[in-house]
């Protein structure tokens, strides 16, 4: 298919670059795991893995278990989310680029080879070494520049900081078990209120806020998973179900990558 973009994850930092390149007019096909992890369930294409279908700003995903269907979703006009972690489909596609939007902080297996144009997202990657270019995505001035010879900054480990606060917002399982979600996204939360269960240990907010993302009820973890983040800013600040700033900015680098290496998208036809 002419123009097409494979997308590694389908997250919510994902989702913000596939739901760009979509409206950009490229297509698109996203590769995801079979339980994807996102915890901003309401942003984030991956969803469509669970659900079935996940609509983001207009644009909406259906889960893919091949690539005929992956085509058909495509000739419909929506997004296909395929689950293939490996990127198995690429022994059959020929897409014009591979973005790595895992943001696994290493490198799962993208390399040079799998397209004429490889964008990466994040640290773990060498521009010109396992990509053609990185996009910086820590907050800050840098926040989206292209490399085309380095790496993106290193994970610092720690939250970027929202309403004043960073680690704090963020919950994580105390035990191996499964979730059983108490609070859900978009639900107002008072410091010291229980949000979830992991098994019988309780997950308890330091914050007030609202619940920005939360796993999906039953999700397997271990212990230090991150499995739900809350949001201190006040209500009339907060959409759940939007496109972050952070992710936007960084879709804008892709763009610039895919455009300066002259992969355009598709001519629409009059």
């Amino acid at each position: 298919m002419e123009g097409l973009i494979l997308v590694r994850g389908a997250g919510d930092l994902a989702t913000g670059v596939i739901h760009k390149l979509v409206r950009c007019g490229w297509p698109v096909l996203a590769l995801e795991l079979p339980q994807p992890a996102a915890i901003r369930r309401q942003a984030a294409f991956s969803t469509a893995v669970w659900n079935g279908c996940a609509c983001v700003e207009g644009v909406t995903a259906y889960r893919a278990d091949t690539l005929d269907e992956a085509e058909k979703i495509m000739q419909q006009g929506h997004l296909p989310i395929l689950v293939d972690p490996s990127c198995d489909c690429l022994r059959i596609l020929r897409p014009s680029a591979v973005v790595d939007a895992i943001l696994a902080k290493k490198n799962l297996g993208t390399n040079l080879n799998m397209a004429p144009c490889v964008v990466a997202l994040g640290p773990g990657f060498t521009a010109g070494l396992d990509c053609h270019a990185v996009v910086e995505t820590m907050r800050g001035a840098d926040l989206g520049r292209v490399y085309y010879t380095k790496s993106a900054k290193a994970d610092t480990g720690k939250p970027g900081i929202i309403g004043g606060y960073g680690e704090e917002r963020v919950l994580h399982a105390p035990t191996d078990g499964r979730v059983h979600v108490l609070r859900d996204i978009g639900e107002r939360v008072e410091a010291g209120d229980c949000v979830a269960m992991v098994d019988d240990m309780p997950v308890v907010t330091v914050i007030s806020g609202t619940v920005r993302g939360m796993l999906p009820e039953g999700y397997p973890v271990t212990p230090g998973f991150k499995l739900a983040d809350v949001d201190p800013r006040s209500a009339d600040q907060i959409h759940c179900d939007h496109i972050s700033d952070k992710a936007r900015c960084i879709a804008g680098g892709v763009v610039e990558v895919l455009l300066s290496a002259g992969v355009y998208p598709p001519k629409k036809k009059l």
